[in-house]
């Protein structure tokens, strides 16, 4: 490197003079002193004052600090490299920042859209007159109207019940419990398409034990030990509806017998002390909705009508009770306001991070999030709209201004949901079409880092170039290192040249001195 051989070859001008220049030992250090300022003056390093250090030591007194000075000059070889490269890094962080920040900002569009959507606050919400037979919730269509209910019974599952233990530590007999799911009518028991489970029980089990068994062997029932006056009794239920009603088996150690108080069957002939008896019987859900009778094995019933789930919670056989909805008007216009001030956050961010100079300027993903921003006001939200119905958020009144921001026209709003106020609100939904859709949809396209022309696919373009960026670094830390090693050793041994050199000129100094000394003696 030119900084090296311009060093190098000061010292060696040095050398040269110390060695032949003998009359006087000023005339060498001036000799010494103006070859090194030659050198200095053809470096073309920019550490002027590691030079400038070198030159100090050498004339002086010969002792160089090698290591401060190997660290200035192999930190100013590299400089600029590593100054460019630190910039880049710096650029690059800056737009994944901004990049990130609105790729965050339309997932919590669509985020916060589905949970108002998803909480029913921005549809017509099933309501109902008697709370003691149902609780009501929407459905995953829009509902409208107002429809009766009437419940005859409600989905139960079988219960049967042991006789009564006495002692809760007491053996209660060895063997195996065998649990089948089927369908009973009157006495008679139809085995159902499920495997039966065995359960083992062992020696000295307690009741507790054998209820702990059943539970863990997965059967599809659950057990728990009652108590009551007497003592404990063994409690088996099953799943809600006539299907899973089921019969406990018993196979008995000869030995050490006591499983049999455990079984049932419909038929069952024994007496009431030798085997468990039926507490409640497995049947499905009755009720009548619309004036339509149906069933149910289970008391909670998902879209039982459009825009109505229902979880049945008692009987009103003979007084039917209504169910309407109510007016998402309100909840609709409110909604569109708050989306498009969220819109408007997003167009404000990004017409900031796409200005000229910006750090998103000319960014493909940014770009992309421009168009699909612009074209979101047209864009057909609900394809299967009939004609006169809404179709696009334009038909709701979102209208697109020059600068990309959003406003909404109140007027077309209101309009809309005069006219057609259950196909507005059947835009928000969390189905495939509607408004969430496309919010989700728009989010999904931004943040899919498998597309180069999205902002996800930039940063990730960006972040590939910071891990080449590091590389390089890396690099040019592991060749500096090898520099500064290599210049700190050549500096030693220029020093101790120096030093060589520079006891020679005393030595010979006081020779001449003595020499001179004792000729003018003998002169005398």
């Amino acid at each position: 490197m030119t900084t090296i051989s311009s060093t190098s070859s000061s010292s060696g001008t040095t050398n040269d003079s110390a060695t032949s220049t003998v009359p006087t030992s000023t005339g060498t250090t001036a000799s010494a002193t103006s070859a090194s300022d030659s050198s200095a003056s053809t470096s073309t390093t920019a550490t002027g004052s590691a030079t400038e250090a070198l030159l100090s030591e050498l004339g002086v007194s010969g002792n160089i600090n090698a290591t401060s000075l190997a660290d200035e000059l192999s930190q100013a070889e590299y400089s600029g490299q590593v100054d460019q490269l630190n910039s880049q890094n710096s650029t690059l962080t800056t737009q994944i920042s901004e990049a990130s920040t609105l790729m965050n900002m339309t997932s919590s569009l669509a985020s916060s859209l589905d949970s108002l959507i998803t909480a029913g606050q921005l549809s017509s919400a099933p309501q109902i007159a008697n709370s003691a037979v149902a609780t009501v919730s929407a459905g995953t269509t829009t509902g409208s109207g107002t429809t009766t209910l009437e419940v005859d019974t409600l989905a139960q599952g079988q219960t049967i019940a042991s006789p009564t233990i006495a002692s809760s530590t007491g053996d209660v007999g060895s063997g195996s419990l065998t649990i089948t799911f089927g369908t009973i009518a009157g006495s008679a028991f139809t085995a159902g398409s499920a495997s039966p489970v065995t359960i083992a029980v062992a020696q000295g089990s307690t009741l507790s034990d054998v209820a702990t068994a059943i539970n863990a062997a997965g059967a599809g029932v659950t057990a728990y030990v009652a108590n009551n006056a007497d003592g404990q009794q063994l409690v088996v239920t099953g799943p809600q509806g006539a299907a899973n009603a089921f019969t406990i088996s018993a196979t008995q150690d000869a030995t050490d017998p006591g499983l049999a108080q455990f079984a049932w069957s419909p038929d069952t002939t024994a007496d009431p002390g030798s085997g468990s008896t039926l507490a409640a019987a497995a049947t499905d859900a009755s009720y009548v909705l619309d004036g339509v009778q149906r069933t149910s094995a289970s008391n909670s019933i998902t879209d039982a009508a459009p825009g109505i789930s229902l979880n049945l919670t008692g009987t009103n056989q003979g007084s039917p009770t209504t169910i309407s909805f109510t007016d998402p008007t309100q909840a609709i216009t409110s909604g569109m306001n708050d989306l498009v001030s969220a819109l408007n956050a997003i167009v404000t961010q990004l017409n900031t991070d796409t200005a000229a100079g910006a750090a998103l300027d000319n960014d493909p993903g940014a770009r992309a999030l421009q168009q699909a921003l612009s074209g979101l006001s047209s864009t057909t939200v609900m394809p299967d709209a009939t004609a006169g119905q809404p179709a696009t958020l334009g038909d709701l009144g979102l209208t697109t201004n020059k600068d990309g921001t959003f406003t909404l026209d109140t007027s077309v709003l209101d309009k809309a949901l005069q006219s057609n106020p259950t196909a507005v609100a059947g835009m928000f939904t969390t189905g495939v079409n509607g408004v969430y859709a496309t919010i989700f949809n728009l989010s999904q396209a931004v943040n899919d880092p498998t597309n180069g022309d999205s902002l996800a696919g930039s940063v990730k373009d960006m972040q590939s170039q910071q891990t080449s960026l590091a590389t390089q670094l890396s690099t040019i830390s592991t060749e500096q290192t090898a520099l500064r090693t290599q210049l700190v050793s050549q500096f030693a041994a220029l020093n101790s040249t120096v030093t060589a050199d520079k006891s020679t000129q005393s030595f010979l100094t006081q020779q001449v001195a003595l020499w001179t000394n004792t000729t003018a003696t003998t002169g005398g």
